[in-house]
C-alpha cells in the first residue's frame, strides 16, 4: 500500500542543518499494525508524518498503491488525506469549545458530509463514549479524550491510522484501552502506523522498525498479517476523490463555514464584543455623522427657499467723504418710478416688489411685542415663499387704498395670540387698528435673527401710515429663469443708472444688487464640504475599527495555530481555513454594522431631542455604512485568513 523510495528531509534550525531521514525506504502491506521506534531525534515522527500525507520528502519518492504522492498539489494531499488517513495525536488535539460528538464529526465537514451525523454517533458507540458524548474535553479523562480522538479518525473510515505517541500521556489503564481499540481495528482489517518509545507497545504491533539518526536500523515482523484489500484499492479510491465530481460533492457548505465561524466566535466572546464594538462605533459615527450632515442641508434648503428662487436684491449705497462711508441712501433714493421701470423688463424679469422696513410696537389686549414691520407689494408673496399658511395676503385693491391690515408670523401669534385663532382680530399698531388677516408660514432662524418674529402689510399703509417714509429701502427682482439671472442683473442696473442719472463709477457707491444664488451657492458649498469633513472623520473612525478586527484576528490565528494544524491535518484545504477566518471577520463586522446603524438611528434621535438640531437619517447612509462595514471585515479580514490558510499542518500543530 505505501512504498517510500530514498526519502530524505532535513530541518533547517538557525543556521544548523538537521538531517532527520536519509536514504529511508520501507513498504508498508494493507492490513498491518507497524510500530515505529527509536530514540527522541531518530525520525520516527518525521516519517510518519511524511507517510500520512502532512509532510513533503526534500528528496525521493512516495507511491500509495501505485500513485505517486510527490506530484499531489497541497490541495489534492488534503483532500486525499481526509479520506484515506486518519490521525491519532499524543496531545489530543480536540477542539475545547466542542462536545465530544462536534469534535469527533470535524472530518466530515471537510468531507462535505456534515448531514452524516450518526456516522459520528457511531464511531463514538464503538470506543465506548455514548454516554459521554455531549461533554467538552475537559470533562474529560485523557483515556476518554484519547477515544475520542480515535472516534475522530475513523469517522471517514479511511484506509490508514496513523498513531503518533498514542498513549504517551495516559495511565496504564487507559494505554490498555487504546491498545485494545487499535489492535481490534487492525482485527477488522485497517491498517495501523504507530510511533512509540515504548517496547510494551510496540509488542502488540506485527512489525517492529526501530531507527536512529534518520535512518531505518532494523525491520522485524513479529505477527501475521491481517488479511486486507488488494493492492489497488488505495489507487482507486485516490482517483475517486481527486475525480472533479467527488471534489464538488465534497466542497464544505458555506453554512458549515458559517456554523464554526459561529463557534469560534461564542467561544471567544470578549475578543468578538471587541471586535464588534469597534465597527458598531465606526458605522454608528457615519450613520450620526451623515444624519447631522443631512439634517443641516435640509434646513439650509429650507432657508434658501424662504428666500427666493431667481432673486436679486437691490438696495441703496452710500456716499464716501474722505474715505468714510455716509448712510444708506445719501446718494440714490428708489422710487415707485423705478418699480415701474424695472417690471418694464419683460424679457429678463418676472416680479417685482417694492419694500420698507422698521421696528413696530404691537397691542392685542393686555400683551404687547416689538416686532420689525415690512411694507411689500402683492408679488413679495410668491417671490419670498411667504403665502400665508393660514388666512390670506392683501390684494392690490388694499395697497392702493393703503388698507390697515397685517399677516404676522408665528413669533408674533405665539406672544400676542398664545394658542387663539388670530385671524379677524384687531391690533394696535403705533396706536392704529390693524386687521390680522393672514399668517406666515414658518421660517425658523436665520443666524441670530428669527425669521418669523415679523409683520408684513401694504407697502403703501407702511410708508404713508405708519413708517413715514417717502422713499423704497430695497427693491426684490425675480428673474425669469437661473439662466438670465446675470442678464436680469445688468439690465436692472442699466435701468437704475439711467432712472437716476449715474455713470459707472458712481454706480459702485450709489446701490448694491444682491444676488442670492450667489448666496445659495455658497451654503450650498459649505454644506457640501461638511458633510465630507464629517464622512471622513466617520470614515476614519470605522477604518480604526477594521484595524482593530484585523489585529484582532491575527491574535486569533496565533491563538488557534494549533486548531488549523488540526484542520489541515483531518482534510481541511487551504481554501477551506481562509474561508473560515474570512466569515468570522465579515460575521464580526456584519454584526457591528447592524448593531451599529441601530445605536447611530439612537443618537441622531438623542441629538434631535437634547440638541435641538434638524437630523435625517436617510438609507442611503445606512445603506453605505453596511456595505462599508463588510468591507472592512474583507479587506482587514483577507491578510489574517491568507495567513492562517499558509500555515504549514505539522509547524502548526507543534506549535506552542
Amino acid at each position: 500500500m505505501i512504498e517510500l523510495k530514498n526519502i530524505h528531509k532535513t530541518y533547517q534550525m538557525g543556521k544548523v542543518e538537521v538531517k532527520a531521514l536519509q536514504e529511508v525506504s520501507l513498504k508498508v502491506a494493507p492490513g498491518e499494525f507497524v510500530a515505529i521506534m527509536g530514540p527522541s531525534g531518530s525520525g520516527k515522527s518525521t516519517l510518519m508524518h511524511i507517510m500520512g500525507l502532512l509532510d513533503r520528502p526534500d528528496k525521493g519518492e512516495y507511491y500509495l498503491g501505485k500513485r505517486n504522492i510527490n506530484k499531489l498539489s497541497d490541495e489534492e494531499l488534503a483532500v486525499v488525506r481526509n479520506r484515506l488517513a486518519g490521525f491519532v495525536f499524543q496531545q489530543f488535539h480536540l477542539l475545547p469549545r466542542l462536545t465530544a460528538l462536534q469534535n469527533a464529526e470535524l472530518p466530515l465537514i471537510y468531507a462535505g458530509k456534515h448531514r452524516l451525523k450518526a456516522q459520528a454517533r457511531e464511531k463514538i458507540r464503538e470506543v465506548g463514549l455514548l454516554d459521554r458524548m455531549n461533554h467538552r474535553p475537559n470533562e474529560l479523562s485523557g483515556g476518554q479524550q484519547q477515544r475520542v480522538a480515535i472516534a475522530r479518525s475513523l469517522v471517514n473510515d479511511p484506509l490508514i491510522i496513523f498513531a503518533d505517541e498514542p498513549t504517551g500521556n495516559l495511565d496504564s489503564k487507559s494505554k490498555e484501552e487504546i491498545v485494545l481499540i487499535l489492535k481490534d481495528l487492525n482485527q477488522k482489517g485497517k491498517t495501523i502506523v504507530m510511533v512509540t518509545h515504548e517496547p510494551e507497545m510496540a509488542s502488540h504491533a506485527k512489525r517492529v522498525i526501530r531507527m536512529l539518526d534518520g535512518s531505518i536500523v532494523s525491520d522485524e515482523k513479529t505477527g501475521i498479517l491481517t488479511k486486507h484489500l488488494g493492492e489497488s484499492h488505495a489507487d482507486e479510491i485516490i482517483d475517486i476523490v481527486l475525480s472533479k465530481s467527488e471534489r464538488m460533492a465534497r466542497e464544505t457548505k458555506f453554512l458549515d463555514y458559517l456554523r464554526q465561524a459561529l463557534v469560534a466566535m461564542i467561544s471567544h466572546k470578549m475578543r468578538s464584543f471587541l471586535s464588534i464594538l469597534g465597527i458598531l462605533i465606526g458605522v454608528a459615527a457615519v450613520i450620526a455623522m451623515l444624519a447631522v450632515g443631512q439634517g443641516a442641508k435640509e434646513s439650509i434648503e429650507k432657508q434658501l427657499a424662504s428666500l427666493g428662487s431667481n432673486l436679486l436684491v437691490i438696495r441703496p449705497g452710500s456716499a464716501r467723504l474722505h474715505g468714510v462711508a455716509m448712510e444708506t441712501g445719501t446718494v440714490t433714493r428708489f422710487t415707485f418710478q423705478d418699480i415701474t421701470s424695472i417690471a418694464k423688463l419683460k424679457d429678463e424679469v418676472a416680479r417685482v416688489s417694492p419694500s420698507v422696513t422698521g421696528r413696530v410696537q404691537l397691542v392685542y389686549g393686555n400683551r404687547n411685542w416689538n416686532t420689525q414691520v415690512e411694507g411689500v407689494d402683492v408679488d413679495y408673496a410668491s417671490m419670498r415663499a411667504s403665502e400665508p399658511e393660514a388666512g390670506r395676503f392683501f390684494t392690490e385693491e388694499e395697497v392702493k387704498k393703503r388698507e390697515r391690515v397685517v399677516i404676522i408670523g408665528t413669533t408674533v401669534v405665539k406672544q400676542l395670540f398664545g394658542d387663539a385663532n388670530p385671524l379677524g382680530e384687531t391690533v394696535k399698531l403705533n396706536l392704529l387698528n390693524f386687521k390680522v388677516i393672514g399668517v406666515l408660514p414658518s421660517k425658523g432662524a436665520s443666524g441670530f435673527r428669527d425669521q418669523d418674529d415679523n409683520v408684513l402689510m401694504p407697502i403703501t399703509t407702511a410708508m404713508y401710515r405708519v413708517l413715514g417714509k417717502e422713499y423704497i429701502d430695497s427693491i426684490y427682482v425675480e428673474a425669469k429663469g437661473p439662466d438670465v439671472l446675470d442678464d436680469a442683473q445688468e439690465a436692472v442696473s442699466g435701468v437704475i443708472m439711467k432712472e437716476h442719472r449715474l455713470t459707472q463709477k458712481d454706480a459702485e457707491d450709489s446701490f448694491q444688487i444682491r444676488n442670492m444664488a450667489d448666496i445659495k451657492n455658497t451654503l450650498e458649498s459649505t454644506t457640501k464640504t461638511m458633510s465630507l469633513l464629517l464622512g471622513s472623520i466617520a470614515a476614519i473612525s470605522l477604518l480604526v475599527g477594521g484595524i482593530g478586527i484585523m489585529n484582532i484576528m491575527l491574535v486569533s490565528v496565533t491563538e488557534r495555530t494549533r486548531e488549523i494544524g488540526l484542520r489541515k491535518a483531518i482534510g481541511a484545504t487551504n481554501k477551506d481555513v481562509m474561508i473560515q477566518f474570512l466569515i468570522e471577520a465579515i460575521l464580526m463586522s456584519f454584526i457591528g454594522g447592524i448593531a451599529g446603524v441601530s445605536s447611530g438611528s439612537g443618537i441622531s434621535t438623542l441629538i434631535t431631542l437634547f440638541a435641538g438640531w434638524t437630523v435625517r437619517v436617510s438609507v442611503f447612509s445606512i445603506i453605505l455604512a453596511t456595505v462599508f462595514s463588510l468591507a472592512v471585515g474583507i479587506i482587514f479580514g483577507l491578510w489574517p485568513a491568507h495567513k492562517a490558510s499558509k500555515l504549514d499542518p505539522i509547524e502548526a500543530l507543534r506549535y506552542e
